[in-house]
């Protein structure tokens, strides 16, 4: 009999997750039963993946740098991963922002729904917590955010996941002086990266094996803390519009692919679907890192000397999904409290999209900090900033975890563009966990 496929034994989690979630819903110690006995098996998961995130950037990073032998490759590199990276947040953004104002989710909105909305979640500590964030933000200086990416204590980075871009400024510098010491005096740091790299991905691989039953946990613990499913359903065509923006990126990734990397986009799509799965159960890019990372080298053929830089610096600055709910979400909030919003004030909200985007933390909830950056760069009253979360509030982790699907999706096919531009896209060599079992037992 053959045995399933590691993208079905997720999905089949996914589903029975939810039912299992609906069903627990239906009686009253059914939500305690789901947060005390299901939900830490996925809050496991997500840590150990975590857990491996940094050590996995940093074996891998610097062992794509010191094999490419040639400084001027890595800059060439770079300097494509960030155009590209730029021009899809771009065509995201104007996706959302086309759909939005043709759709108009926000009209039609009762002034009992917003005062029921606005009633339930403008005090909620996760509002409130966004917009203390947001403000903290907006007060750093324009130059804050090159600032912020260089530690000042490397191993206080290393141990901090939220600290990823300066995980990644650490590992190149190491990586080219790595380079600039010559071959022979590297080749004893650069031996033992490689080898905690072999070792790192087999990590990933044995996490993996119990990803099915972590993605039941995560999924029914989501669907028991749901809110309130009246004020959802009110919410269903704003949340209609970004769902379809989306799938739209989803399309344009594809034809990306089959355009640029001349790769099948329906091989690209299956082969990217446990990570895509994951994305959607955690709601975060960065937890997502090691699975995407072990897709694209090992069943995509994606070079490491691309993946390595390609796709954590994907995680922290690339925020495609992220950006185009940023574009629907102000827009929305704009019409339902009757906010004018001329062509400038939209062209703006590309602009602060974009440039937030960079700096925005590659975990659950980073996209409503973001929002209110974007809602106060076009003068939207301050007063009604938490009136304007509490509409879309209820809705954000759904959507939250849809969006995470497009940001991964989106590192993927840039990785793949990139490789293909300098050569680096071949044959898969995949890896299973037990390939070397037989050298131990």
């Amino acid at each position: 009999m053959r045995k399933l496929e590691l993208h079905w034994k997720i999905l089949i989690g996914m589903l029975l997750g939810i039912l299992f979630g609906f069903l627990m819903t239906q009686v009253s110690w059914g939500r305690d039963f789901v947060g005390d006995w299901v939900k830490p098996l996925g809050s496991i998961f997500v840590k150990l993946l975590k857990l491996i995130a940094i050590p996995l950037i940093l074996a891998s990073l610097i062992k794509g740098i010191s094999d490419l032998k040639d400084i001027s490759k890595f800059r060439n590199i770079g300097l494509r991963t960030i155009a590209i990276y730029v021009a899809t947040t771009v065509i995201a953004i104007f996706i959302g922002l086309i759909l939005v104002n043709i759709l108009k989710p926000g009209e039609g909105i009762s002034e009992e729904t917003i005062a029921q909305l606005t009633e339930a979640y403008s005090n909620d500590s996760g509002v409130t917590s966004k917009l203390e964030e947001a403000s903290r933000q907006k007060d750093s200086g324009p130059l804050q955010f090159l600032e912020d990416m260089v530690p000042d204590n490397a191993f206080k980075a290393l141990g901090d996941n939220s600290l990823m871009l300066q995980v990644i400024f650490f590992t190149i510098f190491m990586g080219i002086s790595m380079l600039l010491i010559g071959e022979e005096r590297a080749r004893p740091l650069k031996n033992f990266f490689d080898s905690m790299n072999d070792v790192v991905l087999k990590m990933v691989d044995l996490i993996m094996l119990s990803a099915p039953v972590a993605v039941f946990a995560l999924l029914a613990n989501v669907v028991v803390s749901s809110g309130d499913s009246e004020l959802l359903i009110a919410l269903l065509k704003y949340a209609g519009v970004v769902t379809v923006g989306l799938l739209l990126m989803i399309v344009c990734y594809s034809l990306f692919v089959a355009v640029f990397a001349r790769y099948n986009p329906w091989k690209f799509l299956k082969e990217m679907s446990p990570a895509q799965l994951l994305a959607f159960s955690t709601s975060s890019s960065a937890a997502t890192l090691p699975v995407t990372m072990e897709r694209v080298e090992e069943h995509i053929g994606v070079d490491k000397e691309v993946s390595s830089f390609v796709l954590p610096v994907g995680a922290t600055i690339n925020m495609d999904g992220t950006s185009l709910y940023q574009g629907v979400a102000a827009v929305f909030i704009a019409q339902a409290l009757s906010f004018d919003l001329p062509l400038s004030a939209q062209l703006t909200i590309v602009l602060t999209a974009l440039l937030a985007s960079i700096g925005s933390a590659a975990v659950p909830g980073a996209g409503m900090v973001m929002l209110v950056i974007v809602l106060e760069s076009i003068g939207f009253p301050q007063d009604k900033l938490a009136i304007g979360l509490a509409l879309i509030f209820a809705v954000d982790r759904p959507l939250d975890m849809l969006r995470t699907v497009v940001n991964v999706t989106g590192d993927a096919c840039v990785s793949m563009i990139v490789a293909k531009s300098v050569g680096k896209l071949g044959e898969p060599k995949v890896q299973n966990w037990d390939d070397h079992y037989d050298e131990v037992k």
